[in-house]
């Protein structure tokens, strides 16, 4: 996995939340900047901005990475049109952030071999809306759905016992409304499964998890980090200073690349190691 520079601290949540799937993707392709600028038309310069937080990529340049990847750019473009709404205001907080202008027109053309670009690409932007909107429709109607259900069926998840016949570290599920409805409640139910630790949140083992994020993987990663001893802070399921401070010390603990982000090696140490 690529060794990615912190991303900046003034980066909008949801801006951030773009930037790390697409580094991710870019992982998992195991493409240089120079391959990514010859498969999307888009300079290597522009993508190291791009993925460094630093400047906003446009929609075709999502959309490209998307079918670099193979992945459905339905989900990627609601992102990003996400992110655009959020944008103006992280760039006028980042210290010496480039002019958008640039960036919103074509892509540029690394050589001839990039002609039929325009061929695998060409989307029309009446098209391109209509999946963006029902997209969005989708998930927030899917994510209606699985929070009524919760509601429904968290009463009847707390007597679970973990592998061993033993109470499980905490009696609910994860992932309730609370009273005010204004967000999510994770609590941990730490077990021992195979030979790994898992809290009830999320049993993922290499999603990329970073500083700004929210989410069950967040309040996964917040559980494990209070069992090994390193506190978190509240688990909450948001990514903040002090979750952050306590990965990097998993981390240097176990001489992994200290940058704060949870990725496969720093999730394996999550899952594996012994409480301290």
């Amino acid at each position: 996995m690529s060794r990615w520079k912190e991303l900046p601290a003034e980066l909008d949540p949801r801006v951030r939340q773009l930037v790390v799937r697409l580094r991710r993707l870019k992982d998992h392709g195991g493409l240089s900047m120079r391959q990514l600028a010859a498969k999307t038309g888009y300079s290597a310069k522009s993508w190291e901005r791009y993925l460094g937080g630093r400047s906003l990529p446009p929609r075709d340049a999502v959309e490209a990475m998307a079918g670099i990847a193979g992945e459905d750019p339905t989900r990627l473009l609601a992102l990003h049109e996400v992110a655009s709404e959020h944008w103006p205001r992280t760039r006028g907080a980042l210290p010496g952030a480039p002019e958008e202008a640039a960036e919103s027109g074509r892509p540029e053309h690394p050589g001839a071999s990039e002609a039929g670009y325009h061929d695998e690409v060409t989307v029309s932007r009446r098209s391109r809306t209509v999946r963006i909107t029902g997209a969005v429709a989708l998930v927030l109607a899917v994510a209606a759905a699985v929070l009524l259900a919760v509601r429904f069926t968290g009463a009847s998840g707390s007597g679970d016992e973990d592998s061993d016949g033993h109470p499980a570290a905490a009696s609910a599920a994860p992932v309730t409304a609370s009273a005010s409805g204004s967000k999510p409640v994770y609590t941990c139910r730490v077990r021992r499964e195979d030979g790994h630790w898992y809290a009830g949140n999320s049993r993922t083992q290499e999603a990329l998890v970073a500083f700004g994020e929210a989410g069950p993987e967040v309040a996964e990663v917040q559980c494990l980090l209070d069992r090994a001893g390193l506190s978190p802070g509240e688990v909450d399921g948001i990514f903040g200073p002090l979750t952050q401070r306590a990965v990097k010390r998993v981390q240097q603990r176990d001489g992994l690349v200290v940058d704060g982000i949870v990725g496969p090696h720093t999730w394996r140490a999550l899952r594996g190691a012994a409480p301290h």
